[in-house]
């Protein structure tokens, strides 16, 4: 199994899953990546701002081809940002999605490492 979220929020997201790592893998989670729509740089940058981490993978999808083949872009050009990703987080199985917690516009709801733990 492998476990996928994205654009997460580096304050909830990221060390929640962190902290959460050993529990997830434990329950048969083989990988544990964030992806999201920024250059390899930004994300290998990203990765290495928490020197705790040993479980969590930073993985750029820098085009959003991958977030675009999901349908889950998100168009925040009248932003400044351009095409982005909605928050999500899943889990796959042999590369098919078993569980999609997508969450609404700027919720933190039920993507958490909390939550894909209740999924298992």
């Amino acid at each position: 199994m492998l476990f996928l979220f994205q654009f997460p929020s580096s304050l909830k997201h990221v060390p929640g899953f962190i902290e959460k790592a050993e529990e997830l893998k434990s329950k048969g989670i083989s990988e544990i990546i964030v992806i999201s729509v920024n250059d390899p740089y930004v994300m290998r940058a990203w990765g290495k701002s928490y020197p705790e981490n040993k479980h969590v993978k930073f993985l750029s999808d820098s085009s959003g081809a991958y977030v675009k083949t999901l349908g889950l872009e998100l168009d925040v050009s009248d932003r400044g940002f351009g095409i982005r990703s909605q928050r999500f987080a899943l889990l796959l199985d042999d590369l098919k999605v078993k569980v999609a917690n997508v969450e609404s516009d700027g919720q933190f709801k039920v993507s958490s490492a909390e939550d894909m733990l209740k999924a298992l």
